[in-house]
């Protein structure tokens, strides 16, 4: 990072030994840059095409800055990338939309002294953020502005009635797990009149409502809809329906089956993409649905797609789509027409690994947010019938400095004729003939894969994996998405089995090409990853000689009754519940072979997590400690599923790290220290301040 302190850097490699010499010279990352690294969050194309604004996540500064997560600026750059700050500092931005004019930038925070997040907006031409709307007793969760710009759609939950909390002080706050739920509602406002009292949308439906999109002419608004707040009935049991703004009464529901995700009118109103799944049991939203707004009819638009859509957005001038779909490790660009099944591919595989498409008024300027090998999210601009492509934001122009390893795209077929792939990062100055320690990281979900673009961040080595000489791979094994539904549904019904044979596999082919050390072969990956690292450190401990599990399933049995999302574990990862089966589940759990491990597990968790308990982390520690095995549990407090904070990223990766170092370079027999000297940093810090 290059706000951090060299003293940092220093301090941390004489306190734990972790950074290399390599790691000290300036043209390679080091832990504390990648931590520190800058990302455009959400980019808005304004509506003559002109501009972009952005956010950019700035984490939070290492022993300078409190807790917290990170910060969100503002930002607005032209098409010759020249970028003006709007809002920096501590600020989180977020949810930006263009005025229908362009003269005017949306977007909710929480500025001076505000209690909830509030609308404000800014003007194009420079200017101070004045709040639009701001709710004395709840956030606003989202909103979309009109086509015109004349009315605004809210998402909020009701205000809570002022009783609660008198009770809440008085010691009243017992909690009924699962009832008594808020809904978000739906309410409707006059831009010109924003200081009337809020009246919900008193339509005929009254589920939480999650999303909202507007028709091109104002009639009618598309609503996203669930049964409850529960994260469950969000993954499962989601609709999209049509209101009739003037009328409020829901005018067309469109029926759709298992996991759904955006959905938006056509410029004319005829039509409305939706992205959804397959079936009941399709692991992911990346299919494209065409819809008729009259009928309600709707059809899959590309039928039999061997890849995933994750976005779309209509043209304005004709009834033409742009989308996204990831296919393998690539992103695809694609455009397409109603009645048709074919597509035109307008941006290639190998140029960006893209999402969040926005369009201009005119058509003629596409913007989007890509990350490739080299760098990670930005801002680019296309344009022009080639639709060609420029990179308009650098948010580390340092990056720019830094020697990266090679990184590439290999596929094979399992031993059984399933093709498998992944992506490979070699060592920094890599020798062909010698052989190198191995760092797997294993991806999440299932229902998600790892593509050929930015793949470093504080859980997942990556190029610091490979400036310290380590080879890093990321295994998209059986049942990861970019394949199509089909090859997505391979690890169903079969928890830990072919999909981690696989990850065996990956790690025989790197060491027949002659690149990696077959004994000195480490694993590591976070939630489904994390059960992967788990299941390596236990069942397949033969293969694996240090495995660092974050935040992981290691009990099939308790970790169904733990979750938020057991409908869809058993829908679509499972397709069976425990009461079926119990021997089944238990020996698809880590736990069962924890006797048998000989690989040192360094455990992590965040302490909040509702998506896999803390306990399940609790569980394997206590079943390999008892044993004798070589186990470390840590846990952290404030963060759930994934570390969201600096302090915490940073600590994760060092303890990450060192574990690493000590089992596959060092040869390391007792565990290394279980402490970071990170009082020694921040005295370094505060005396070169």
């Amino acid at each position: 990072m290059k706000r951090q302190l060299n003293a940092v850097k220093k301090a941390v490699a004489l306190s734990i030994g972790l950074l290399s010499v390599a790691a000290h010279a300036s043209d390679t990352l080091t832990a504390e840059e990648v931590i520190g690294l800058q990302q455009v969050a959400q980019a808005q194309v304004s509506p003559s095409g002109d501009h972009v604004a952005f956010t950019r996540n700035v984490p939070r500064e290492l022993y300078k800055e409190e807790n917290g997560l990170h910060w969100a600026e503002l930002y607005l750059v032209d098409d010759k990338g020249v970028e003006r700050p709007y809002i920096t500092g501590q600020v989180t931005v977020n949810n930006i939309q263009w005025s229908a004019d362009g003269s005017l930038i949306y977007f909710l925070a929480k500025m001076g002294e505000d209690k909830h997040t509030s609308l404000y907006q800014i003007p194009f031409n420079g200017g101070q953020a004045q709040k639009t709307l701001g709710l004395k007793e709840t956030d606003l969760a989202s909103y979309a502005l009109s086509h015109d710009g004349k009315q605004i759609a809210i998402i909020a939950k009701p205000a809570k009635d002022k009783s609660v909390k008198d009770l809440e002080k008085l010691g009243f706050m017992a909690e009924v797990y699962e009832e008594n739920l808020e809904n978000n509602q739906l309410f409707v406002i006059d831009l010109a009149v924003t200081d009337k009292p809020l009246t919900p949308i008193a339509w005929n439906i009254e589920d939480y409502v999650s999303d909202v999109q507007w028709s091109a002419n104002g009639s009618q608004l598309l609503v996203k809809t669930q049964l409850t707040a529960l994260i469950d009935d969000k993954y499962m049991k989601s609709q999209w329906h049509i209101v009739n703004v003037v009328s409020q009464k829901v005018v067309t529901s469109f029926i759709t089956q298992g996991k759904l995700g955006g959905a938006e009118f056509s410029h004319d109103g005829q039509y409305v993409a939706i992205l959804g799944a397959e079936d009941m049991h399709d692991p992911a939203a990346g299919r494209l649905y065409l819809a008729e707004t009259k009928t309600g009819k709707i059809s899959e638009w590309l039928p039999n797609h061997l890849g995933h859509v994750s976005d779309f957005e209509w043209k304005n001038d004709k009834n033409e789509l742009y989308f996204i779909t990831n296919i393998d490790t690539d992103s695809v660009l694609g455009l397409i027409k109603p009645g048709s099944n074919d597509y035109e591919v307008v941006v290639k595989a190998g140029k960006f690994i893209a999402s969040q498409l926005s369009i201009s008024d005119s058509d003629k300027t596409i913007a989007l947010r890509a990350n490739t090998a080299q760098h990670p999210n930005e801002v680019y601009m296309l344009r022009g019938s080639k639709h060609k492509a420029t990179r308009l934001s650098n948010s580390n122009t340092w990056l720019d400095e830094k020697r990266l390893a090679k990184q590439e795209s290999i596929s094979f077929k399992a031993k059984d004729g399933v093709e498998i792939a992944g992506v490979l990062i070699y060592p920094l100055d890599y020798k062909k003939g010698q052989r190198y320690p191995l760092i797997m990281s294993v991806h999440g979900g299932p229902e998600s894969h790892d593509k050929d673009g930015w793949l470093t961040n504080y859980s997942r080595p990556g190029q610091l994996g490979a400036t310290q000489g380590y080879a890093v791979f990321y295994p998209n094994y059986r049942g990861s998405t970019g394949k199509g539904v089909d090859y997505s549904k391979l690890g169903q019904n079969d928890y830990a089995g072919k999909e981690f044979d696989d990850l065996v596999e990956f790690k025989d082919h790197l060491v027949n090409m002659g690149l990696v050390d077959s004994k000195k072969v480490g694993i590591t990956g976070g939630s489904y990853g994390g059960y992967a690292s788990a299941w390596a450190a236990t069942k397949l401990t033969k293969h694996f000689a240090a495995s660092v599990m974050f935040v992981g399933v290691t009990n099939q049995l308790s970790k169904f009754g733990t979750t938020d999302i057991s409908n869809e574990m058993h829908l679509v990862h499972a397709r069976s519940y425990p009461w079926d089966k119990w021997q089944w589940y238990l020996e698809r759990s880590p736990i069962y072979w924890a006797g048998q491990s000989e690989t040192p597990l360094l455990i992590m968790h965040g302490k909040d997590d509702p998506r896999v308990h803390p306990a399940q982390s609790m569980e394997l520690y206590r079943y390999m400690k008892v044993q004798g095995k070589v186990v470390r549990l840590v846990y952290y407090p404030g963060e759930g599923h994934g570390n969201r904070k600096a302090a915490a990223q940073y600590d994760y990766h060092l303890r990450m790290m060192r574990w690493m170092d000590h089992y596959l370079k060092n040869n390391g027999k007792e565990m290394p220290a279980n402490e970071l000297d990170h009082k020694a940093n921040l005295e370094a810090v505060k005396k070169d301040a």
